[in-house]
C-alpha cells in the first residue's frame, strides 16, 4: 500500500477507535452501575491515540529511510567497477534507475535491467512489510488500550498530559529548528571567513563575488566588501519605515479613538489587504510607475536621475508595510483600559492630550513590536528592491542613486548551478549570519528602550 493509502487507514482507525473507547466505556459504567472518572469522549480520546499515533510514528520513521536503505542495497549489488564511482555519479546512476522503473521503456543494458527488476521487487517487499506492521501495531495498541478501560481509570488526566507533551513537542520542534538553522549558517560561514578575512568582509567596500576560473579571466576579482549592501538595506528600510510608521501609527490613532464603529468595520480590513498583495506586483509597481515619477520629477529640477533608486523602493515598500504597523498598533490601542481615558478627561485632560500622555505611553510596546515587525519585513524584501533599486552595490547614502540589499545578493549567489562548496556560494551564508546579527542588534536595543520607558512610565 502507498504511504496515502496507510495514512488514510489509519485516520479511519483512529476514529473506529474513538468511537469504540466510548461507547466501551458508556457500556462498563451501565454494567457495573459505576460512575466515570472522565467524559465518555475522554475515553475515546486515548483509544484514538493509541490505534493511531504510535503505528503514525512507525509509518513516518519507515518513510524517511526506505529510500535510503533501498539505495544503499542497489548499491551494494551493482558489479565493483561501478560501485568505485564517485558519490555524484553513483547518485546519478541511482536517479537513472528510479526513473526507468517508473518509464517502463525497454532497457537493453543488463546491469541496469537488473537493477531495475531489483528495486521494483525491494519497493513491494517494502510496502508489504511496512503495511503489515503498521497494521498490526495499529490493532495491538486499540485492543491493549480497550483492556485497560475502566470506570475509575483517570482518562482527562492521561489525556490531558498527552497534550500537554504534545505541546511541548511543538515547541521543541520550533526551537530545534531555529538552533538547527542558526548552527548551519554559522558552520558555513566559518567555512567561508577561513578564506576571506572577516574585516575585509565587514569594512570592504567593494563587492564583486565572481571568481576567476583562470588566471587571465577578467571580471573574476572576488572581492567580497559587504559593507555596500548592509548601507543598502538600511538605506531602504530608513525610507520604508519613514513612510510607514507616520502613517500606519496616525491611521491606527485615528481609527481607534476617533472613526466611527460602522467606518473602523470598513476601513480596517481594506487597510490590512495591502499586506495580501503579492510582492511582486509592488515590484511591477515600484518600476513602471513610482521610479519613472521619481526620475521625472528630478529631471523637471535638474537632476539627472537613473530609474532606479533607494527611493523608489522605499516608498513602496513602505505602503506595503504599513499594515504591520497600523493593525498592530491599533489592537494595543484599542486594549488600553478604557478607566485610563476616562481618568484623563477626569483630570481635565483633552482628547488629544490623553492620546499623547496616556495611551501612547500605555501602548509603546505593542506599538514598538509591530514597527520592528515592519522593520523586519522591509529588511527581509527581496522583489521590490530587484525591480526598483536594482543590483548595483554602491556605497552611498544618496537615496536617489541605485543600491542593492543584503537579500537581493543572497538570491543572486544561489540562483542556477552554483558549486556549494566555493567561496561565491558561501558567501550568501556569511550575509545571512550578518543580516541576523543586525537584525537582533535591532531588536536589543529596541527592547531595551521599551524596557526604560516602562519603568518610567509605570
Amino acid at each position: 500500500m502507498s504511504f496515502g493509502a496507510i495514512f488514510t487507514a489509519l485516520m479511519a482507525l483512529l476514529l473506529l477507535g474513538y468511537y469504540t473507547g466510548r461507547k466501551r466505556s458508556i457500556s462498563l459504567s451501565d454494567k457495573r452501575n459505576q460512575r466515570l472518572h472522565s467524559l465518555p469522549q475522554h475515553y475515546g480520546y486515548l483509544i484514538a491515540f493509541w490505534s493511531s499515533v504510535p503505528a503514525l510514528l512507525i509509518l513516518l520513521f519507515w518513510s524517511v529511510l526506505e529510500s535510503s536503505v533501498i539505495n544503499s542495497a542497489i548499491v551494494a549489488q551493482l558489479p565493483a567497477q561501478l560501485q568505485q564511482l564517485s558519490a555524484d555519479e553513483l547518485e546519478l546512476l541511482i536517479n537513472e534507475i528510479i526513473n526507468l522503473s517508473h518509464s517502463g521503456v525497454a532497457i537493453g543494458d543488463d546491469v541496469k535491467r537488473h537493477a531495475v527488476f531489483y528495486y521494483n521487487a525491494l519497493i513491494e517487499f517494502s510496502d508489504w512489510v511496512k503495511s503489515v506492521i503498521v497494521f498490526v501495531l495499529a490493532f495491538i495498541g486499540m485492543f491493549i488500550a480497550l483492556a485497560f478501560v475502566k470506570p475509575e481509570m483517570k482518562a482527562r488526566n492521561l489525556v490531558e498530559r498527552l497534550i500537554r507533551w504534545f505541546m511541548i513537542g511543538c515547541a521543541s520542534i520550533a526551537v530545534l529548528t531555529t538552533i538547527g538553522i542558526i548552527f548551519s549558517v554559522i558552520f558555513e560561514s566559518i567555512i567561508f571567513f577561513k578564506a576571506v578575512n572577516v574585516f575585509d568582509f565587514l569594512f570592504g567596500t567593494h563587492w564583486s563575488p565572481q571568481e576567476a576560473i583562470r588566471e587571465d579571466q577578467v571580471g573574476g576579482s572576488g572581492s567580497f566588501g559587504a559593507l555596500p549592501l548592509f548601507v543598502g538595506t538600511l538605506l531602504i528600510s530608513f525610507v520604508a519605515l519613514v513612510i510607514a510608521v507616520p502613517l500606519g501609527l496616525m491611521s491606527a490613532i485615528y481609527l481607534s479613538e476617533y472613526s466611527s464603529p460602522r467606518f473602523r468595520l470598513f476601513a480596517k480590513p481594506v487597510l490590512e489587504m495591502l499586506a495580501g498583495i503579492p510582492t511582486v506586483v509592488y515590484g511591477f509597481f515600484a518600476a513602471i510607475t513610482v521610479a519613472p515619477f521619481i526620475r521625472d520629477l528630478g529631471e523637471s529640477l535638474g537632476l539627472s536621475l537613473s530609474s532606479e533608486s533607494a527611493l523608489a523602493a522605499g516608498i513602496v515598500m513602505g505602503v506595503m508595510i504599513i499594515p504591520f504597523v497600523s493593525s498592530l498598533s491599533d489592537d494595543v490601542i484599542s486594549a488600553v483600559p478604557q478607566a485610563m481615558r476616562d481618568g484623563s478627561y477626569a483630570m481635565g485632560a483633552t482628547k488629544s492630550e490623553t492620546i499623547k500622555q496616556v495611551i501612547i505611553p500605555a501602548a509603546l510596546p505593542g506599538i514598538v513590536s509591530g514597527v520592528l515587525l515592519a522593520a523586519s519585513r522591509a529588511i527581509g524584501e527581496t522583489m521590490i528592491v530587484v525591480m526598483a533599486a536594482g543590483l548595483s552595490a554602491n556605497l552611498t547614502f544618496n537615496p536617489l542613486e541605485a543600491v542593492t540589499t543584503v537579500t537581493v545578493q543572497m538570491v543572486a549567489l544561489l540562483t542556477g548551478d552554483q558549486e556549494f562548496d566555493s567561496t561565491k556560494t558561501l558567501a550568501a551564508f556569511a550575509l545571512g549570519l550578518g543580516l541576523f546579527l543586525t537584525t537582533l542588534v535591532l531588536n536589543i536595543i529596541s527592547l531595551y528602550v521599551v524596557r526604560k520607558y516602562r519603568e518610567q512610565y509605570d
